[in-house]
């Protein structure tokens, strides 16, 4: 356990898989007590339907020195996030960082369909499981954060916010809607933020190498670049733990208040504090895919957090 955080609390939800997963476990490694929510336990499935469990979140942490609790929340559900804010109210009193990776949409994309074709229902779940789920956390939640001055709320999304500034072909608009809106939504929680010396991100990784993507490759973590044979742009991706670092070292950065209202990516923020990912490398997905690839195609893969 490294220690840059010891005595802070932190709340990662839907810290069940990629990102948000990686995240909680290295805020953890940092000294951190890191309650975990989520909506798949080893009881039963979420509707995205895979064997990631919050309880296997909580055990990572444990196994680097870390503390934590892993709780059964959705947080589409109003009375079940304010009864998670009471409890954390009652255990610390307040919470220093609130890492919102809610999402679970990406088994309601149709790929390429346009609006009128797309199914309708699946479209109003994604911008549920997107703008509703972390509305209703935002809600209840930030009267912890605004307790403890100088706290930190991250909002994970898909895309810078200039990439996001155009349409996301091959996508579809719902997709787009729901993730777009989280780079406006950090805009307006850092203004609201403000006054209580609070800072507000919205969080980009880059080309993820999740559980589901290396599914997709049919590789591992280990032999990833296998991968690279069919797609070789698959080149630039960036393993969950890439997240974890860059967003421990905003965290313990004393003056991460110059990031407040913006979207910062994982290869942005490692460039600023030199990190680097497990295998040495520093990737910068965005700026890849800005520069050399069209539009879409790594960013597309991304959504498979």
């Amino acid at each position: 356990m490294s220690g840059e955080l010891a005595g802070k609390v932190a709340l990662v939800a839907g810290g069940t898989r990629g990102a948000s997963r990686a995240i909680a476990v290295e805020l953890g490694r940092a000294g951190a007590y890191v309650y975990v929510t989520g909506r798949t336990t080893r009881a039963g499935r979420s509707e995205v339907d895979r064997p990631e469990t919050i309880e296997d979140t909580l055990e990572r942490i444990e196994a680097v020195g870390g503390k934590g609790m892993a709780l059964r929340v959705d947080h589409l559900v109003s009375d079940e996030v304010a009864a998670l804010a009471k409890r954390i109210d009652a255990e610390h009193g307040g919470l220093d960082i609130l890492v919102d990776g809610i999402w679970g949409g990406d088994r309601y994309l149709e790929w390429g369909k346009p609006v009128w074709e797309h199914s309708l229902e699946a479209s109003l779940r994604m911008l549920r499981l997107s703008l509703d789920a972390h509305l209703i956390t935002s809600h209840h939640l930030f009267p912890l954060v605004i307790r403890r001055p100088g706290g930190l709320v991250i909002e994970l999304t898909d895309g810078t916010a200039e990439y996001n500034q155009k349409y996301r072909e091959g996508t579809s608009l719902p997709y787009y809607l729901a993730k777009a809106a989280i780079n406006v939504l950090a805009v307006g929680e850092a203004a609201e933020l403000k006054s209580h010396d609070c800072t507000a991100i919205a969080f980009t990784p880059g080309w993820l190498r999740s559980e589901a993507m290396l599914e997709i490759f049919e590789v591992t973590e280990e032999n990833w670049r296998d991968a690279t044979v069919r797609e070789p742009h698959f080149v630039i991706s960036e393993s969950p733990v890439f997240s974890g670092r860059t967003v421990v070292a905003l965290a313990a950065d004393a003056d991460r208040h110059r990031w407040t209202g913006q979207t910062v990516s994982s290869g942005q923020l490692a460039k600023v504090y030199e990190i680097d990912d497990v295998d040495g490398s520093r990737p910068d997905a965005w700026r890849y895919i800005e520069q050399v690839q069209e539009p879409g195609k790594p960013a597309d893969a991304s959504g498979y957090r």
